[in-house]
């Protein structure tokens, strides 16, 4: 890490984390045409946004810069691989196989998945044999968080937590961070196990939305289960959630995956297939 990283990574822990992210928040969800024009067509010069992609290409027909930020893509914009996708556009940070209920967030740090599952030990205990992966999800990454494979939703937690940012240079430096953060944990039974979404908050993400509850985050300052009177099924690489301003999604499975053999910090696609669970076949 370069000096200039790790003044970065410091300089970010007395800061008003929450209260910079809602006013960031109030920006993005102004609708006066001339604010929001002006901050989508600087930030599509800024990152080098392919609108092509965007079922709606023209920047100024969104109504805010939240709705541009979150701007669904073309049918055939991403299609979908075998075995286990991945859920969003962006960089596969970590991934591999849970050690002692360690996941690894960069190069000598890990965190445990108890913690980052909201400190329940009865729920980490089903992950402990299985696998994770995190994706990074750049300001210029498609936002909208899709279903690796067919699940029923079990239960969501709400994590409340700092908003670090979570880019390489903090996740290098600040210890447990994904654990630290602000997050969402959507609880997850599929053919394979359960498996866990993990929506990580970060600075300047002024909310993480999902399909089935609308907007989530910010709640109140304590932990908060949540379950859902009928069974809510999504499919493999149907939409779950969306963040308004980039974040990370941690997946955790219970068994374990036999992931492609992919290089470090390399960019992936949603929908892209990251690897296969072998399904053992009863007799």
């Amino acid at each position: 890490m370069t000096l200039s990283q790790k003044a970065f990574s410091l300089l970010q822990y007395p800061l008003p984390h929450h209260a910079l992210s809602r006013l960031t928040g109030k920006f993005a969800q102004c609708d006066n045409p001339w604010v929001k024009n002006t901050l989508i067509k600087a930030f599509i010069k800024q990152f080098n946004v392919d609108m092509s992609e965007a079922l709606e290409p023209d920047p100024t027909a969104y109504a805010t810069f939240n709705d541009f930020f979150t701007r669904a893509l073309k049918a055939d914009a991403r299609p979908f691989g075998a075995g286990i996708l991945s859920p969003a556009d962006g960089t596969l940070s970590q991934y591999g196989r849970l050690q002692a209920g360690q996941l690894v967030q960069a190069k000598g740090h890990t965190y445990s998945a108890q913690t980052l599952l909201g400190g329940d030990s009865i729920l980490a205990e089903e992950f402990l044999k299985g696998s994770f992966a995190t994706v990074y999800l750049s300001p210029s990454d498609y936002h909208r968080v899709h279903m690796p494979v067919t699940g029923t939703l079990r239960e969501m937690i709400y994590v409340p937590g700092r908003l670090f940012s979570v880019n390489q240079a903090t996740a290098a430096y600040v210890p447990g961070l994904f654990a630290r953060n602000e997050r969402l944990v959507c609880i997850f039974d599929t053919e394979h196990g359960p498996m866990a979404m993990v929506l990580v908050g970060a600075m300047i993400v002024a909310a993480i939305e999902t399909v089935w509850s609308g907007q989530v985050t910010p709640l109140s300052g304590h932990p908060q289960r949540m379950q859902f009177g009928q069974p809510i099924v999504l499919e493999k690489g149907a939409e779950m959630g969306r963040f308004k301003l980039g974040s990370t999604v941690v997946m955790c499975f219970a068994k374990p995956v036999d992931f492609a053999d992919f290089k470090p910090e390399i960019k992936v696609q949603m929908g892209q297939s990251l690897g296969h669970i072998d399904t053992p076949i009863l007799l």
